[in-house]
């Protein structure tokens, strides 16, 4: 009785600790590892970056090292959520920005009438993806979502590049659909959009419209992400049900005005603007991402978030073809609205009423790409800090709440930040760069986790993976460069195409799998994996070079930060973990069943155990 109270009055402890520690800022919430405890430690550990390098590049995580390194978050997640929160959390995950004003954008500017193929052909790139994250979801269900998933099959280095590029992601994603939401909120207040942003005259083009309703929509959603997990899925699938309402409307009041002459001339930019566009329209399915970040919060995740995962990312593929073929049928592709296509064309066709309805809609699922976008990225950064790659400070879990608040708080600030300078085109390229480069990552991550297993696979079929791996990149890469460069050639197509197809067709002939998934596996292994990451890096050379060279800039940074601090963090944490767990076999006590407060045990002395 007596060690229970004690134990009661521990938890207790533990809790107010944690707590006060949520809200502080000292050096050892930040940068507790071995490495930064004094200069002469850090000029040591600067002086050990090559060896630490090639530590962490060639070094990779476990299934059950990633399941561990929850503990570090101190609180657990709540389990409350089932398939049916996951399929609404994926439509309110990407039915947004992307539909409601790119749409409009690409037809007129880049596609046409035909930027219904456009949706066609981003829907079969995300849905190669989907598969690939499912498999992985089920396998590893934790918050960590493709920088998890890398860790374990790629390593900690290509790891962190990719864990950079979702904070990228979802960060302009909020400042995207931010920037959005006000043009559909000044369509509804008959204004011009710019009416409700603040021009600044000594500012550089497109970072000189500031937007102060952006800022205070993320605020709104801050406040409401932090409270409860389980509230703002509710409050997710109650308007998406309103949403899907006003979608309906939309189509079937919009076909009512249709006129198949608009559809003429159905491709005015030709097949490659088809591809152009659809490289920027992925920006619409970025999102689902995030349910996969849930697993660690759902209830049953082998059955959970395949349903989810798949079944949200089908109704949205069909959702963005018709009310893109809609549009295109209202209007003439010449005169659609770039800034509120569909409230624009009600009002063009004689139904000025209805573009507030449209506008409402809008608002309602920008809203709610917002709420699941901003989940989603708490709970990697949540994750990626548990590694120590990022300060351990945003890997808190409130343990009344059980949300990581330091994360969503950071990263929405961030999000309101970008959002108030920069227009809505930036954003959407340099998102669906990154976007694109992750789930190319993860569908490599798949083909490694298929056909190798440490210490099972032979040598020789190593070998072979590598080598068929390199040509499937290589020809993927080629071909898209050469599309990017070349207007009319065809020549490199005819030796780039059977290349993969001949790298793929030996990977499945010639290299045994290593592993085979129990409950839930990708149909078609290596086919369609290796088409995932052949469409994603294709729609990559259609984006522009300016959005390169962001992107490039980006990577550097995080090059910089990776060898000044992540590395460093990041090698200690691992090496000192590695000594804790050796010495509580050794004794004897490592009982994960028994040990409520382990987490911030082993955390303490992870922070306390020297490196070398």
């Amino acid at each position: 009785m007596g060690r229970r109270e004690n134990n009661a009055a521990t938890g207790e402890e533990e809790a107010s600790s944690t707590r006060r520690r949520l809200c502080t800022c000292t050096k050892d919430d930040f940068l507790p590892e071995e490495s930064f405890k004094s200069w002469g430690n850090y000029v040591t550990a600067l002086r050990e970056t090559p060896s630490r390098l090639v530590d962490r590049v060639f070094t990779r995580s476990s299934v059950e090292e990633e399941l561990e390194v929850k503990k570090r978050s101190q609180h657990e997640m709540k389990k409350t959520l089932s398939w049916w929160d996951l399929i609404w959390f994926g439509m309110g995950a990407v039915i947004g920005a992307g539909i409601f004003v790119l749409t409009g954008q690409e037809a007129h500017n880049t596609a046409g009438p035909a930027v219904v193929l456009s949706y066609v052909v981003s829907g079969i790139s995300a849905m190669l993806s989907v598969f690939c994250y499912t498999e992985f979801a089920i396998e590893i269900p934790i918050a960590g979502g493709s920088f998890a998933y890398l860790r374990v099959e790629l390593g900690d280095f290509v790891a962190f590049i990719a864990a950079g590029n979702i904070i990228l992601e979802y960060v302009v994603s909020g400042a995207a659909v931010a920037r959005s939401w006000t043009s559909y909120f000044a369509t509804l207040c008959n204004h011009n959009p710019n009416d409700f942003r603040i021009h600044a005259h000594g500012l550089a083009d497109g970072y000189n419209e500031l937007d102060p309703i952006a800022v205070i929509v993320l605020i709104v959603v801050c406040i409401i992400i932090v409270v409860s997990t389980k509230g703002t899925s509710r409050l997710n699938y109650i308007a998406s049900i309103v949403h899907m309402l006003i979608i309906a409307f939309i189509i079937i009041a919009g076909l009512l005005r249709a006129d198949t002459k608009n559809l003429a001339p159905f491709t005015p930019f030709g097949v490659r603007g088809i591809f152009k566009a659809s490289a920027v329209l992925f920006f619409a399915y970025v999102g689902f991402d995030a349910v996969a970040t849930m697993a660690e919060e759902t209830k049953n995740p082998g059955r959970d978030i395949p349903i989810g995962l798949v079944g949200s990312m089908v109704i949205t593929t069909a959702i963005y073809c018709v009310l893109a073929v809609t549009l295109c049928l209202m209007q003439s592709y010449k005169t659609i609205d770039t800034d509120a296509p569909f409230s624009r064309a009600f009002q063009m066709a004689g139904m000025g009423w209805a573009q507030y309805v449209v506008a409402a809609g809008a608002l309602k699922g920008m809203s709610s790409v917002l709420l699941v976008n901003s989940v989603g990225q708490a709970r990697y950064l949540t994750h990626i800090s548990r590694t120590h790659l990022v300060p351990p400070w945003f890997a808190k879990v409130d343990a009344e709440t059980g949300t990581p608040i330091n994360a969503a708080v950071v990263l929405l600030a961030a999000s309101a930040l970008i959002a108030f300078f920069t227009e809505l085109d930036i954003l959407a390229n340099i998102l669906s760069i990154a976007t694109l480069f992750i789930f190319m990552l993860v569908a490599i991550a798949l083909i490694v986790r298929r056909y190798y297993v440490s210490g099972e696979t032979s040598a020789e079929n190593k070998k072979k993976m590598i080598v068929f791996l390199i040509l499937i990149l290589g020809s993927s890469i080629v071909t898209s460069v050469y599309w990017g460069v070349s207007e009319n050639g065809w020549v490199v197509y005819c030796i780039t195409g059977p290349v993969w197809f001949l790298s793929t067709g030996g990977l499945w002939f010639f290299v045994p799998q290593a592993r085979t998934p129990t409950i839930w596996a990708v149909p078609l292994v290596p086919w369609m994996p290796s088409a995932s990451v052949a469409i994603n890096i294709f729609l990559m050379g259609s984006i522009d070079k300016d959005s390169y060279i962001r992107f490039v800039i980006w990577t550097g940074i995080l090059l910089l930060y990776y060898f000044v601090f992540g590395l460093h963090a990041s090698y200690d944490t691992a090496k000192a973990y590695q000594v804790v767990k050796a010495l509580e076999e050794e004794r004897g006590v490592y009982d994960n069943a028994e040990q409520g407060g382990a987490g911030a045990v082993v955390e303490t002395e992870i922070n306390s155990v020297p490196s070398s």
